[in-house]
């Protein structure tokens, strides 16, 4: 993925241990009634350090504590795109659902959770951020 680029949508620039866990997640929210759209996995510095700087010197509201280099979507093996997180949101009518007070919210954490992901919606999540699922810590 070159550094430029917009982020990734694609499983295979996910970590190789987080793919099949992102392929399950799918299917278990399809299985459980909920569309969902995998809508950012990897990402660029550059796409991180504009995130970041969203709600503090560009205006929006903050969606990400995290600087280029400190979040799991900028993660990279041997200079290729091996993101450790995804971001998720449930389609409804195919439209994005971005209430977080939508059931399928819940749905998706507790998939994603069951999974042994991190998600960021959990209310013990430092920083609460619906679409967010990590792999856990102890990954390689």
């Amino acid at each position: 993925m070159d550094a430029s680029s917009m982020a990734s949508r694609l499983v295979t620039d996910l970590h190789p241990d987080l793919q099949p866990l992102a392929h399950a997640f799918v299917r278990q929210c399809a299985d459980a009634g909920v569309d969902v759209l995998i809508y950012c996995t990897w990402r660029s510095g550059a796409e991180q350090d504009a995130l970041y700087a969203q709600g503090r010197s560009k205006p929006g509201p903050r969606v990400t504590n995290a600087r280029a280099g400190q979040s799991a979507h900028n993660f990279t093996i041997q200079g290729k795109a091996a993101s450790r997180a995804f971001d998720a949101v449930p389609m409804v009518g195919g439209k994005p659902q971005w209430d977080a007070r939508h059931a399928h919210w819940q749905v998706m954490g507790r998939i994603g959770e069951g999974l042994g992901l991190n998600w960021y919606g959990n209310p013990k999540a430092k920083f609460r951020e619906f679409p967010h699922f990590e792999l856990a810590k102890g990954w390689q």
